[in-house]
């Protein structure tokens, strides 16, 4: 429907694990778009999900259909109980992500789990999900999605860089929007920290007590994937396909591996945003919580880095990914072909009624 104004469940689950993001959103037309977060929270996975999710990619295509059922199911538990916590009425859509299982763009491929039609069945509410899959058949990566988000609510920054699983950058050239992925960030560095018996290294402090090592540093630096063009977008196959291999040969500390990792993040985000000049680089998701990686990102960088409020670092993919619904309610195109390389501009997602 046509209106001004709307109100949503945005929800989103990243590469990096740490849960599922939910955000309750108002968003309102007034020449331009605003947005309101009006309750938000992560739901941390359990650790029997987390050993599932954590291996999708290894899965045949008879558990991982099984898989999509149950994750779904278990989805539609976690929304129920946030609308019922907040004592939510009146909601034009939940819009949700999934968990990508796999992404192969080269092969006409991406699937993320829990977006099958029970979903809106069972939580009794409009449902737009599968945002991927279209733009993947119309030659487009899949990836990333984000960027129609910063620049219809964000577009007071020069950059938006976002710290998740992998971070990612979207900007203007020439007037029009482009974005990619970078490199891995939290993907990587967790599944180190993890060897500690932690799920992430806390502010970056372990990373700080380690020794950078070059040679590992040129060889990350060295990798194929950094020399492309854009659009071009990075999964879990190819962490564990290209960068681990790389990493593990070098037979370092952890300390070290993850000292190393963060100087090769910073290097790979700053070689982005200091090709231009700019006033403001705005960085946000769960990256940012790792202080170490984020001074050496500033230490790096030509530009002003902006971290904005908490709710936003921590909820702005789930909030972007409501606004995708929004524009899907409206039939407006929610999917740049400047940004994933498809064939057009396109209304991307799956409706299913409640």
């Amino acid at each position: 429907m046509i209106k001004d104004e709307y109100n949503v469940i945005g929800v989103m689950s990243g590469t990096s694990l740490d849960g599922i993001d939910i955000a309750l959103i108002n968003f309102k037309l007034n020449n331009s778009w605003s947005f309101k977060i009006i309750e938000a929270e992560t739901i941390g996975y359990d650790e029997q999900w987390l050993r599932k999710l954590i291996d999708l990619v290894t899965y045949s295509d008879e558990v991982l259909s099984k898989l999509d059922i149950e994750y779904t199911l278990y989805l539609s538990d976690v929304i129920s109980a946030f609308i019922k916590k907040n004592n939510i009425s009146n909601i034009d859509a939940v819009c949700s992500h999934g968990h990508t299982a796999l992404h192969r763009p080269e092969n006409k491929l991406t699937y993320q789990i829990g977006n099958l039609p029970i979903l809106a069945q069972k939580i009794k509410q409009t449902v737009i999900c599968d945002f991927r899959v279209q733009d993947v058949e119309l030659g487009g990566q899949g990836a990333p999605l984000v960027p129609i988000g910063d620049e219809l609510l964000f577009q007071d920054y020069d950059y938006c860089v976002n710290l998740g699983g992998f971070a990612n950058v979207s900007t203007k050239i020439n007037g029009i929007r482009i974005a990619f992925d970078i490199c891995p960030v939290n993907i990587v560095l967790n599944k180190y920290v993890s060897k500690f018996g932690i799920a992430y290294d806390d502010k970056g402090a372990l990373a700080k007590e380690g020794t950078l090592n070059n040679d590992l540093l040129k060889k990350l630096n060295n990798l194929q994937f950094y020399k492309q063009n854009y659009p071009k977008s990075l999964g879990l196959e190819w962490v564990n396909a290209t960068m681990l291999p790389i990493i593990d040969a070098c037979s370092l500390p952890v300390k070290d591996v993850l000292r190393t990792v963060v100087e090769h993040i910073a290097i790979q985000i700053t070689q982005i945003t200091n090709k231009t000049e700019c006033d403001s680089v705005l960085v946000t998701g769960g990256g940012v919580y790792n202080l170490f990686l984020m001074s050496r990102i500033k230490a790096l960088s030509e530009n002003s880095i902006k971290i904005p409020s908490t709710q936003i670092i921590e909820f702005k993919e789930a909030l972007i990914f409501g606004f995708l619904g929004v524009l899907k309610l409206r039939d407006e195109n929610n999917c740049l072909a400047s940004v994933t390389g498809a064939i057009k501009d396109h209304t991307s997602g799956k409706l299913y009624l409640g």
